[in-house]
């Protein structure tokens, strides 16, 4: 039996394989947890209905798709088909890994087994000389590197005989599932998956270094969503990557992926609480005058034309540039006041690659509260941001309706008397609110 989470494709699947490593037949499965909608934004769950609709199909309608807690369904599941053992690929963050205690302990004597994981190196694979985990990512970087990963695991729907769940006496699963009604401007699953980074690696992957900073152009390979539902494995992309400078850089952006999801593994709290508990006692604002700068940053309402941008697309589209995310970050840390928190969740709702790790450290780092914290000095001018990586203004016109029209002269980043009225004027005034966000991080010191 195969049970299917964050890996919803069919080629270079070692649990697949494994399943599959022997006499008997396979049943292919997916347990909608209700604890899991219920806390997913629409354009994930789009993306996940989506990508679970064309593996159904892939396998010719033989995947099996249920919704209630996995802990009751699997051991259901296994049972109906006289299952010897549950081959899964196995997941690190703390809902998971309770999660799959709880469907092992409820198996019994059925063996839970886990291969494979959404990651080139796993958790807990790379630790320091003394066997402690890595903080900082530079040295973990190297360690990572030297550590290795195999290639990319030959599997695919003819790897398996697969049960026709439909054959199976009590098994009923989903027959459809809902459009979310959500917008994606990435298609789901992993024919796209591979089309994408076909795509990118033929077109994008030699100037990615220089390229990748600027939201302006097409410079990112938009492969983040299919790697968090597991459409593509990340060895696929690193079989592809060769020595050159974009090359190496992407193969760096992978391993903070891991990096990143190694920390989460290892400080379980830290997706929601200060990785440094110094920060724990940083001043924040509260009240209504907080709520509605909130508000404002939400619906890019803040009379900063690249955080407006940002938030705007965000909404629009459920993906944000990774520069942008940064600069909208830090406004909401270190212009506004606010926790890190606030913005964590509000990703998470509307990212379609919403992922835990990644999201929260990422917030973590502009805060300055995590691993690798950007020192806490550094405090993102949004005028200087938008001229150095959207220097003709193309991203922020593109985004901001009332800033189309403007003509090519004028500098969208530093609005003076051309500013139209219906844009707002700033909320706040940067220069102020920098110094006072350095008084508030040099009182923790």
């Amino acid at each position: 039996m195969l049970w299917f989470r964050r890996d919803l494709r069919l080629a270079d699947h070692p649990a697949l394989l494994a399943a599959a490593d022997g006499d008997g037949d396979v049943l292919a499965c997916y347990v909608l947890d209700r604890r899991l909608v219920a806390s997913a934004g629409a354009r994930r769950l789009q993306y996940l209905y989506a990508a679970l609709t064309e593996l159904r199909a892939g396998l010719d309608g033989r995947l099996l798709i249920v919704e209630g807690d996995p802990g009751s369904e699997i051991p259901r599941i296994a049972d109906a088909v006289g299952a010897s053992s549950v081959h899964m690929s196995e997941e690190f963050t703390p809902f998971a890994t309770r999660r799959d205690a709880q469907v092992r302990e409820a198996l019994g004597d059925v063996e839970l087994v886990a291969t494979g994981s959404p990651y080139l190196v796993a958790p807990g694979r790379v630790r320091k000389a003394d066997g402690t985990a890595f903080k900082v990512f530079t040295p973990y970087f190297a360690a990572w590197r030297d550590h290795g990963w195999r290639p990319p695991a030959e599997s695919s729907a003819r790897s398996a005989n697969w049960i026709d769940p439909a054959e199976v006496p009590g098994l009923r699963g989903v027959t459809s599932l809902p459009d979310m009604g959500a917008d994606l401007d990435v298609p789901a699953g992993e024919a796209a998956a591979r089309r994408q980074w076909q795509q990118f690696t033929r077109d994008g992957l030699k100037s990615y270094d220089e390229r990748r900073n600027r939201p302006d152009v097409p410079g990112t390979s938009r492969m983040s969503a299919h790697l968090k539902f597991g459409s593509i494995h990340p060895r696929t992309l690193a079989a592809d990557l060769g020595r050159g400078k974009g090359a190496q850089a992407y193969l760096r952006e992978l391993a903070f992926r891991d990096f990143y999801a190694s920390v989460l593994h290892e400080w379980p709290d830290s997706a929601w609480w200060n990785f440094n508990e110094a920060f724990n006692a940083i001043e924040v604002d509260q009240g209504r005058d907080a709520e509605q700068a909130f508000e404002a940053w939400k619906t890019g309402r803040t009379g900063f034309p690249i955080v407006d941008a940002g938030m705007r697309q965000l909404a629009a589209t459920g993906f944000l540039h990774n520069r942008v995310r940064m600069v909208v970050a830090s406004f909401l840390v270190k212009d506004l006041h606010l926790p890190w928190q606030w913005g964590a969740r509000w990703f998470l709702e509307q990212l379609a690659d919403g992922d835990l790790a990644n999201n929260q450290h990422g917030w973590q780092w502009v805060a300055g509260s995590g691993t690798d914290a950007a020192p806490y000095f550094r405090v993102f001018n949004p005028a200087l941001q938008g001229a150095k990586f959207d220097p003709s203004g193309a991203y922020v016109r593109r985004w901001v309706d009332e800033l189309a029209g403007l003509p090519d002269d004028v500098d969208v980043h530093r609005l003076g008397a051309d500013r139209p009225a219906d844009y707002p004027e700033p909320i706040v005034d940067h220069k102020q609110e920098r110094a006072e966000a350095l008084r508030r991080y040099n009182a923790l010191r």
